[in-house]
């Protein structure tokens, strides 16, 4: 089942679609019960890859963090009017166990899953969380040498850092996992990676996940790189990514890696093995609403952007929908979704859902869909069915100001795909708040003599324009936010 050059990912709540079906069927529903139909609409869809959030098994210890976080809590019923602690299912990154939690079905279930999956044309990608684990995982006592340990003077001077907790041997103070930027995950316990047995330990756990999925999404990848983590606890630790990745693709050829990673790492993390890294900056960028920076963006090198995910939401982002007002959320999709990389979607995003729900709970509020966003994706995603987009190859364009003064040129972002049979597209997007003018190029000197229809894709918008007049420079005249996909025909 090969994947294309610019894969698309649909992230799905599973803890959540696993509730509602309970609710639908009236008992205890598992993985076996997610209806093909489903996994039809999503292939037809243009998906790839289906992303289940939240498979494995979490325990009691992570749970009762959940219930007793004041924060926490506090979310949980600005979310859920009729909140209750049955709607509570602990962290799933509080992970007791890697085997697939007891309610879903167990590994048997997600096995079937995946050959469904597999049926319909379609990936499945899990979960692998390098950084902790719940406190109730089996290691603690059995192997409490596998976690950062501390002291009495760390935890009297950090309380949010660091724990008590109970062995045959007696108390002993470990550390939270933590991002070295916030206070620890009351929830979790970091993991050791000084210590060359938890790091063989858990390329056995990675080897384990390798056998039920195509692909791993790494949380918090880069919170292990050897750097990071002397800066972070002031241990030294060998490289583990460089040596897990081809490790598991030894036994598992053409398993894919994608990293959740922050702090301009990316690159790091691509050259040590990574098919694709989160691109954060992206996103940043465009909920900042400024074109300039956006543009520059995509001067970067064409490995690093093939190798980026874009997404405007998943589980960690506030909902599109609620982050952008709709003209910009449009605007920023068309940037986002038709750049090079692989295109990252998450469950409500296409129906414009506005509430993000909390990776603690196992059920969301009820939304109505929003239809001109509804629509606006199918559109969207029924141009990312086009070979071209899935196959071809991109160029970012100039684009010049339209007569001297036109500052506005400068809030446009142009850029082109072609592929073998020619078929060739032409994106621009006015990524401001006001009109906007400016000139496009197109680097093809092929182009000239001929006449072209210029289709727009995401309307019925038809242009005929010279092949010489896209060479010499096409003029553009764009209401705010505008933008247009357009497919030469000559």
């Amino acid at each position: 089942m090969p994947t294309p050059t610019y894969p698309v990912l649909y992230q799905v709540n599973t803890r959540v679609w696993i509730q509602l079906l309970s609710k639908q069927l009236n008992r205890p529903a598992t993985l076996d019960d997610i209806p093909d139909a489903a996994l039809d609409e999503i292939a037809s869809l243009g998906f790839d890859w289906v992303y289940f959030l939240g498979v494995w098994q979490t325990g009691d210890a992570g749970r009762s963090v959940s219930l007793s976080n004041p924060e926490w809590l506090e979310e949980y019923r600005q979310l859920l009017s009729d909140f209750s602690e049955d709607d509570v299912c602990g962290s799933c990154f509080a992970i007791k166990d890697y085997v697939v939690s007891d309610r879903m079905g167990g590994n048997a279930a997600i096995e079937l899953l995946r050959d469904r999956l597999h049926q319909h044309g379609l990936k499945l990608m899990l979960d692998f969380v390098p950084n902790h684990m719940a406190p109730d995982h089996g290691w603690v006592q059995t192997h409490p040498d596998f976690f950062v340990q501390g002291t009495e003077a760390l935890l009297a001077q950090q309380p949010q850092n660091y724990c008590r907790v109970s062995l045959p041997t007696g108390e002993v103070i470990f550390a939270y996992g933590r991002d070295p930027y916030f206070a620890g995950w009351p929830d979790t316990l970091q993991l050791n990676y000084g210590n060359p047995s938890l790091q063989a330990a858990m390329l056995g756990e990675l080897l384990t996940i390798a056998q039920l999925c195509d692909g791993v999404r790494c949380d918090m990848a880069m919170l292990i790189l050897p750097e990071i983590f002397q800066r972070t606890w002031g241990i030294a630790a060998e490289p583990f990514w460089q040596t897990a990745i081809p490790k598991v693709r030894q036994h598992h050829p053409g398993f894919v890696f994608m990293a959740e990673v922050y702090w301009d790492l990316e690159w790091t993390l691509q050259q040590q093995g990574f098919d694709y890294t989160y691109d954060k900056r992206l996103y940043d960028r465009l909920r900042e609403q400024h074109a300039q920076p956006v543009r520059e963006h995509f001067w970067a090198d064409l490995n690093y952007q093939n190798n980026s995910a874009r997404f405007l939401e998943n589980h960690d982002e506030p909902r599109a929908a609620a982050t952008f007002p709709l003209e910009v959320h449009r605007a920023a999709a068309i940037l986002t979704f038709f750049s090079p990389g692989l295109r990252f979607l998450h469950q409500g995003q296409l129906d414009g859902f506005k509430h993000k729900i909390s990776v603690h709970l196992q059920r969301g509020p009820s939304e109505p869909i929003d239809e001109e966003l509804y629509t606006f994706y199918r559109k969207l995603l029924a141009c990312l069915r086009l070979p071209v987009l899935r196959e071809g190859t991109w160029q970012l364009l100039n684009c010049t100001p339209a007569w001297d003064g036109n500052w506005t040129w400068n809030d446009f972002i142009s850029f082109t795909w072609e592929d073998p049979r020619r078929q060739r597209l032409l994106v621009i997007v006015n990524y401001a708040p006001h009109q906007s003018q400016c000139y496009v190029t197109l680097p093809d000197d092929d182009l000239a003599g001929k006449l072209y229809h210029l289709k727009d894709l995401m309307s019925s918008i038809v242009y005929e324009r010279s092949g010489d007049s896209l060479v010499s420079g096409l003029y553009f005249d764009m209401p705010a936010w505008g933008y247009h996909v357009f497919d030469l025909q000559p």
